[in-house]
C-alpha cells in the first residue's frame, strides 16, 4: 500500500471531517457500492462546499504529466483520497479504474465527463474499440461517481480546474487499469498516476 498521509491538527476542518464521516460509513457497510453512493452525497453537501477548501485550492500545483496530489490513504479501511489540478484545454485520455470505485468531485472550474462502451472487445489482443456514449459537463460544487470498469475520460475546460478523487481502494501500485485509444482501439494496461504525498493544512 501506499503511504498516504495521515491527518494532524493543522489539517484543514472541513477535510478532517470528510474523513472521520467516511471512517463511519466504512465501518457501517460493507459494500463499496453503498459506502460510495453515502459518500457521494456526503461530498457534495460538505466537502465540495466548504470556503476554506476552495480557497485552499487555488493554489494546488498543477498535476500535469500523469500525477495525483495524495492527501491521505486510510490505514484500516484502504480508501484513498486524491487531488488533481488540470491545466486550461486539457484532454484526458480514455481508462478505467479496474475493480474500484471512484468518486471525482470539482472544487473549481469546470470539466466535461464523456462515458464510453466496448463495441468490440479483443483485450487480449491489445483492441478495444469504444463508443461515446454521454458527454456530461461538471460544475464546481458537483460530484460524479464511477463505478468498477466504467469506460470514461475527464476533459478539461477554457479554465484551470481542480477536483478531489475519493477511491474505494488502493490501485495505483496494486491494480492495473485499461487504456482506450479512442481512435485507433488500441487497449493496454497501466499502474496509474504518479503519486505526490500533499498536506491540506491551515
Amino acid at each position: 500500500m501506499i503511504k498516504g498521509i495521515l491527518m494532524d491538527k493543522n489539517t484543514l476542518p472541513a477535510f478532517k471531517k470528510f474523513v472521520k464521516d467516511l471512517r463511519k460509513i466504512w465501518s457501517e457497510n460493507t459494500d463499496d457500492g453503498d459506502r460510495m453512493k453515502r459518500a457521494h452525497v456526503l461530498m457534495e453537501n460538505e466537502l465540495l462546499v466548504d470556503p476554506a477548501l476552495r480557497e485552499h485550492c487555488k493554489n494546488w500545483p498543477s498535476t500535469e504529466g500523469r500525477k495525483n496530489l495524495l492527501f491521505y490513504t486510510d490505514p484500516d479501511y484502504g480508501f484513498v483520497i486524491n487531488g488533481v489540478v488540470r491545466v486550461p484545454g486539457r484532454t484526458g485520455s480514455v481508462h478505467d479504474h479496474a475493480d474500484g470505485w471512484v468518486l471525482y468531485g470539482l472544487l473549481d472550474g469546470s470539466e466535461s465527463l464523456e462515458r464510453f462502451r466496448a463495441v468490440e472487445s479483443r483485450k487480449k489482443d491489445g483492441y478495444v474499440k469504444v463508443e461515446l456514449v454521454s458527454d456530461t459537463k461538471g460544475e464546481a460544487g458537483k460530484a460524479d461517481l464511477v463505478p468498477p470498469y466504467d469506460i470514461h475520460a475527464e476533459q478539461g475546460s477554457k479554465v484551470r480546474s481542480v477536483a478531489v478523487i475519493l477511491r474505494s481502494r488502493v490501485l495505483v501500485g496494486e491494480v492495473m487499469q485499461g487504456r482506450y485509444n479512442r481512435d485507433t482501439g488500441e487497449y493496454y494496461e497501466g499502474s496509474g498516476p504518479e503519486q505526490i504525498p500533499y498536506r491540506l493544512t491551515a
